[in-house]
């Protein structure tokens, strides 16, 4: 009896597959596994896809994953990039909420089931929840990244403040979903689910610490404007007018979240 009920724990779906993809990542990963071991919410699977780190990433991985069944370590050939990592283990996730956490970034303890109840509570196919940046020791504390209420297709061509790491997906209501291999490929899947009509809300309670590392995207603006701007013009076709208008907004707020740490 004993052996059948393991059996069958094991084959279960899982509320939650959490997202993360991980390159050269050892010095944080292991941090980051433990933010989601220590979810109060317990229903969850973790797919960590390794892309080829030639450190001991995964290695730190497959040892976490020999103590807790629930965390999936998926090993790359190749080193593809952050959209074709996520891809990966999204090919292999089996629950209804899709959560996103890369590798050096952690979540609070509640913060699954605080964001899982209040998808529930609004009936809704995306929801994003408020932040802190740290920095790279940990040790410095950021202000509240505050989020709006609500966000349409519209109003998120021209805000930033959907962070990867506190996005989530019913995907009982929105399908299967998958990365575009382009840079920017979060803002394009958010973007990609609004525009068939669903309303992204915000939770705004703090349940997530982004951490800023030097050399990412968050240290590089002007790199991430020029991302910004390919999208709105190669993915979403937005005319030249139209895309500057976006663009002169969603600069301006990204200029404000900068402003003080």
């Amino acid at each position: 009896m004993t052996e059948d009920r393991e059996t069958s724990a094991s084959t279960a779906r899982p509320l939650v597959s959490v997202i993360t993809a991980a390159f050269n990542a050892e010095d944080f990963i292991g941090e980051t596994i433990a933010s989601v071991q220590h979810q109060t919410l317990e229903d969850w699977e973790m797919l960590v896809a390794d892309d080829a780190s030639s450190d001991s990433t995964a290695a730190i991985v497959r040892d976490c994953a020999a103590s807790d069944a629930r965390i999936k370590p998926i090993a790359l050939a190749q080193n593809g990039g952050v959209a074709a990592a996520r891809n990966a283990a999204l090919d292999r996730a089996r629950g209804r909420f899709i959560a996103f956490l890369d590798s050096d970034d952690l979540w609070l303890p509640k913060k699954l089931e605080r964001q899982i109840a209040f998808m529930r509570q609004r009936d809704c196919a995306v929801s994003y929840t408020a932040f802190r940046r740290v920095n790279e020791d940990g040790q410095q504390l950021g202000r509240l990244m505050t989020v709006p209420e609500r966000l349409t297709y519209t109003q998120l061509l021209k805000n930033t403040a959907i962070a990867t790491l506190t996005g989530m997906v019913d995907t009982d209501r929105t399908g299967p979903i998958r990365m575009t291999e382009a840079r920017r490929d979060d803002l394009i899947l958010w973007l990609s689910i609004l525009k068939r009509g669903f309303v992204a809300y915000g939770l705004q309670e703090d349940l997530a610490r982004y951490r800023v590392v030097r050399g990412s995207l968050s240290s590089k603006p002007k790199r991430s404007a020029a991302w910004t701007w390919s999208v709105y013009r190669n993915v979403e076709k937005l005319g030249v007018l139209y895309a500057s208008w976006c663009m002169l907004h969603y600069g301006t707020r990204a200029v404000l979240k900068r402003l003080v740490f």
